[in-house]
């Protein structure tokens, strides 16, 4: 499981909505140490007695929450083996403590996740090219969030190149990397008050056309499962 930013109900009820229980699970890994991500982790971990994999730089802030907790490290560049999962940690630009994401192999399919960044980066591209699906984030719309209600200290950290990115940075993206083998791309974590499926999908789109299958994640109910490969 990539993060775990609920209470354990809530993530139990989120597991069995597609027919997972807490033993099924091999691990946790976490991107960083912002609450919508870390949250539920470790008092879930520790119920269940599931091992946490986490960069140092996140276990520095996150330290007083890890007692008896089953705590390994990673960072970006080396890769870690979790079950029949090969991941790969690398590092973004985001306002957190060493924050890392991930791209996933089982040696024949490969997944990459990016939810949190604040602006692309030569590294980033790199990570996240020859994927087959991709989790990407398309936290906001650029004018949505120029016209909102937010106070601007916390419109400049969302727009900031330390925080969260645009549908069209995110768009960007999706242009740059290598894209010889993607079939899929769910976009993710979608400010509630500052984007709209709508606009994610269509600055995707504004890359890809109809070449590639485009889903958006809800953030009530996520989605269902996804072949990673195709089909």
């Amino acid at each position: 499981m990539l993060d775990c930013g609920f209470g354990i109900r809530e993530t139990e009820r989120r597991l069995a909505r597609v027919q997972l229980a807490p033993e099924n699970l091999s691990a946790i890994v976490v991107t960083h140490e912002h609450q919508d991500h870390v949250g539920g982790v470790f008092k879930f971990a520790r119920r269940h007695r599931i091992p946490v994999w986490l960069s140092y730089g996140t276990y520095q802030a996150v330290h007083d929450r890890c007692e008896e907790v089953d705590l390994h490290f990673c960072r970006d560049g080396d890769a870690l083996a979790i079950g029949d999962l090969l991941l790969q940690p690398y590092t973004v630009p985001h306002d957190a403590n060493e924050p890392i994401q991930y791209v996933a192999s089982d040696g024949a399919c490969r997944l990459g996740v990016l939810t949190d960044a604040g602006h692309a980066t030569a590294h980033m591209i790199e990570a996240l090219g020859g994927c087959d699906s991709l989790l990407l984030e398309c936290n906001h719309d650029v004018q949505m969030l120029r016209d909102s209600a937010y106070p601007p200290f916390l419109k400049h950290r969302i727009g900031g190149d330390y925080g969260h990115l645009s549908n069209d940075a995110a768009a960007a993206i999706l242009e740059a990397i290598d894209r010889s083998r993607l079939r899929r791309v769910v976009g993710a974590h979608l400010s509630s008050k500052n984007n709209t499926p709508a606009l994610a999908r269509a600055a995707m789109e504004s890359v890809v056309g109809n070449s590639l299958e485009i889903a958006i994640a809800c953030q009530e109910d996520g989605f269902g499962w996804l072949e990673i490969g195709p089909d």
